[in-house]
């Protein structure tokens, strides 16, 4: 995932802005030195993570699981059939008592 952003995120951006590089960038105050460009490339290094994680992986389960027809955390009420939170003892539609699944 470095390379990616090394080879490819940081091109387009230094594109926009105009800097090849942000390993070099940094500004001095009362003699100390702050490197942000570092951080800037870690920066985007976990942000394309985290977006390959979400669309790779948390993107395609949601849709399986709505082509399975589960919502995470519910339940159907027996008696009405209505969905109700899975920790409830009682259809907040019917008032029937449910068996309470944790």
């Amino acid at each position: 995932m470095q390379a990616l952003v090394a080879d490819l995120v940081t091109p387009i951006v230094a594109a926009i802005f105009g800097e090849p590089s942000f390993d070099d960038l940094s500004f001095t105050i009362n003699g100390s030195e702050f490197l942000y460009g570092d951080f800037l490339n870690a920066l985007l290094a976990f942000l394309s993570i985290a977006a390959a994680i979400y669309f790779f992986v948390v993107v395609p389960y949601e849709r399986l699981q709505a082509m399975q027809g589960v919502t995470p955390g519910t339940k159907s009420c027996e008696h009405c059939l209505s969905t109700i939170p899975v920790g409830a003892n009682r259809c907040a539609f019917c008032t029937s008592e449910v068996q309470t699944t944790v």
